[in-house]
């Protein structure tokens, strides 16, 4: 499969961030990232041109609240913990540093019973089965990574010690059962599901509060997982962790649901 290559680098020479979702400034036509798609932190030589909106008798735009940010939105994009109004570049809690942003959890309580029950269920196997698990999929990960580097999509310009490869497992209505990909150890939850649905063509519409969601779930457990947490404090987790050249699976979710009935429809059988 050939690497997709994705986007474009920012034109102001100290940053030259590749962003897969580059602005264009409608003033001077230069290409931005996302910290830098505003007149002034790009330092615009053009004069912007004023621009109507309507907020009677038509449409109306929504302004991001980032400081900072020129961004409007034709729809409301709410932070569910701070509930301000933000574009769709700043709608992450770690984005848009969100106030009440809270430090990864290590658990949640469902999940720490699900894993609980799952080593009850494993003690009655004899030796050679019983110590299947955790010990077998960071090895079974190991020998993936070598194959999973040859093929998989991703940004060209993250560098090597960044990487964090997977086997991307897509919705059941996708058109491919999974895709090999590679994120940014330092994204959040939430960016690595917007980049992973771009790379497979996914329609996404977690800015939309009625729509169903796309979430990034466990492998084994099945947990969809919060959108605010870092990949790393994943791939670094004490219980059940993601590791470098695993299984992820991406699905569309109710937004009441936390979790795959059975990840077992996904994953290929051993």
């Amino acid at each position: 499969m050939a690497e997709l290559d994705i986007g474009e680098h920012c034109n102001i020479q100290s940053c030259h961030q590749k962003d897969f979702l580059p602005f264009v400034c409608d003033s001077c036509s230069g290409v931005f990232c996302a910290e830098h798609r505003s007149r002034e932190s790009h330092s615009c030589p053009e004069i912007p041109v004023k621009k109507e909106v309507l907020t009677s008798g038509g449409s109306t735009s929504y302004q991001c609240t980032f400081e900072g940010c020129k961004g409007k939105e034709l729809l409301p994009v709410q932070c569910p913990e701070c509930q301000k109004n933000f574009c769709l570049a700043h709608r992450h809690q770690d984005d848009h540093k969100c106030e009440k942003l809270e430090a990864p959890k290590p658990r949640m309580a469902a999940t720490q019973q699900l894993v609980k029950n799952i080593v009850e269920s494993k003690k009655g196997l004899p030796a050679s089965k019983g110590r299947k698990g955790a010990k077998n999929s960071a090895t079974a990960a190991k020998v993936a990574l070598m194959k999973l580097k040859l093929h998989a999509a991703g940004d060209k310009g993250l560098p090597q010690t960044e990487r964090t490869y997977f086997q991307v497992f897509l919705p059941k209505e996708a058109k491919e059962s999974s895709l090999p990909m590679f994120f940014c150890s330092k994204w959040s939850i939430g960016k690595v599901v917007d980049y992973a649905a771009s790379l497979a063509s996914l329609k996404n519409n977690n800015n939309v509060l009625t729509a169903k969601k796309l979430r990034l779930c466990h492998p084994q457990t099945g947990e969809a997982l919060r959108m605010d947490d870092t990949l790393l404090s994943w791939l670094s987790h004490s219980e059940c962790p993601l590791y470098n050249g695993g299984n992820v699976i991406l699905e569309y979710l109710d937004n009441d649901c936390t979790e795959l009935e059975d990840v077992s429809v996904y994953l290929p059988q051993s």
